[in-house]
């Protein structure tokens, strides 16, 4: 079932997230949620609190090419345990804070560990698109946002431009 997207600012994208202590068929359910919701807006990663659930369970699928099998990807209490000194910069967008991008310096590879979806512990290591994809839903799970890495004056004139659409929408 496709869920609403929560658009910033919202006071629940600002929140830690609760880990999550065992994986049941509900949360089953709510990363399939999660999945349809991300595919749907079209992202490529989404977190929990961002349709406003406060646990720490991330869902992402950074394969882009035509032609080339999706990777859906669900984490369940996802830890960035190790990061390379080497950073990359991309161009970040979240779906809670729609149609602005900004560059954003992060790790080039990270390694991370979680909980599938059926419970079993998970290590990866993860570079590029993937690692910044990664570490920007992980964020999410500690109350963070891409733009909380921008100067204050960007992050700023993007929380007006988010406010007043946010507005617009509540008009409709």
């Amino acid at each position: 079932m496709k869920r609403s997207i929560l658009i910033h600012p919202d006071p629940r994208l600002k929140k830690v997230c609760a880990p999550v202590s065992d994986i049941t068929d509900d949360l089953r359910k709510l990363a399939d949620d999660m999945l349809e919701t991300m595919y749907d807006a079209p992202g490529i990663g989404l977190a929990a609190p961002q349709i406003g659930i406060m646990d720490r369970i991330i869902a992402l699928d950074c394969v882009k090419e035509d032609g080339e099998a999706p990777r859906p990807l669900v984490m369940f209490n996802p830890v960035i345990v190790a990061s390379s000194d080497e950073t990359n910069v991309y161009e970040e967008g979240c779906l809670s804070i729609p149609e602005q991008y900004a560059e954003v310096t992060r790790p080039k590879v990270v390694d991370v560990e979680w909980m599938d979806r059926d419970g079993n512990a998970q290590r990866e290591t993860f570079d590029d698109l993937w690692a910044t994809c990664v570490q920007h839903e992980i964020d999410h799970l500690q109350g963070k946002l891409f733009i909380d890495y921008l100067k204050p004056l960007k992050r700023q004139m993007i929380t007006r431009k988010m406010q007043k659409l946010k507005r617009e929408m509540a008009r409709k």
